[in-house]
């Protein structure tokens, strides 16, 4: 049984969790360990999991089977199974001879769904457990402020492109590649600093992709939604960020699914009683208020190395 080893105490550590889910964390590995059933079947998905046998999708249905059976909250008992993983993690990494400094920003995720999980359900863990496969099979990294992967473009369902040709003349075609990318929440601004020392670390991981030396970058974002531009002030640094895209494609949701990411717990109240303790979340509440929608959008770039290339 992998119990709260040192490796885990000084990962937990790194992030600066809060001693409180620490706690909770160390409960449930000192639980696995001390009751024998518990612990078997944990580590039997585990090792099927380890063994390629299994994606966190099909660990999770047992995985939450067994919290409720032993009584641990579904989101905590996620979370210590993918601790459970890390060092597991950092050994491949120094197999495929990526620097320890990316692994450190790449597992930045888990204090960021940790702390969102604590702020949305009010329990340490994480409710978006199967998103963490693409880290943990060695498919999405963290570069700087941003995590990146590699993808492919595919046609709208009725084959017309989704209008997907930049401004220079690049068409992006189907079944193209393109480095997807995707906005932790770190709680670090989106300067025009820390947007480009990301964009120019990924290059230089990733540019051998590309014959012509331009790499395509893209993203699928509630934040790239471009009517955000009719409410929010043109210096915010989320607009600048938007600016490094051509818009292919944007639409509007009669629901807005994304609320949880700006206002948390809060997010199912009416715009009238929706937080405005920041510029962003009073813009959009007001713009709520105001009958309007909200929205996402999708939008490409090249990058040189130096420069955006829309």
């Amino acid at each position: 049984m992998t119990g709260f080893t040192p490796f885990i105490e000084e990962f937990c550590a790194h992030y600066q969790y809060p001693a409180s889910a620490v706690e909770t964390f160390r409960g449930v590995f000192q639980k696995l360990s001390s009751e024998k059933d518990f612990g078997s079947a944990f580590d039997g998905l585990r090792d099927r999991y380890l063994g390629h046998r299994a994606s966190l999708g099909d660990i999770l249905e047992p995985l939450h089977a067994l919290a409720k059976e032993n009584g641990v909250r579904e989101e905590t008992l996620d979370f210590v199974f993918l601790l459970s993983l890390t060092e597991d993690l950092k050994i491949k990494y120094g197999f495929i001879g990526m620097p320890d400094g990316v692994y450190w920003r790449t597992m930045d995720d888990l204090r960021c769904k940790l702390l969102e999980c604590i702020e949305n359900r009010g329990v340490p863990g994480t409710f978006v457990t199967g998103w963490f496969d693409g880290f943990f099979r060695l498919a999405r990294f963290g570069f700087g402020r941003f995590q990146y992967e590699v993808s492919r473009f595919h046609m709208a369902p009725g084959g017309e492109p989704l209008g997907a040709k930049l401004p220079s003349g690049r068409l992006i075609r189907d079944g193209d590649l393109f480095i997807g990318f995707h906005i932790p929440s770190s709680g670090i601004p989106l300067t025009d600093e820390v947007r480009f020392d990301s964009y120019k670390e990924a290059y230089r991981h990733l540019a051998p992709l590309f014959p012509d030396g331009k790499v395509l970058f893209g993203c699928g974002s509630w934040l790239l939604y471009p009517r955000m531009r009719e409410f929010l002030p043109p210096h915010m640094n989320i607009l600048k960020f938007q600016k490094d895209f051509h818009i292919v494609a944007w639409a509007e949701k009669e629901e807005f699914h994304d609320a949880w990411r700006l206002y948390g717990r809060a997010a199912d109240k009416p715009p009238a009683e929706l937080p405005r303790d920041t510029s962003f979340r009073r813009a959009y509440a007001d713009w709520l208020l105001a009958g309007n929608k909200a929205g996402d959008g999708l939008g490409f770039f090249l990058f040189d190395g130096e420069k955006i290339i829309h």
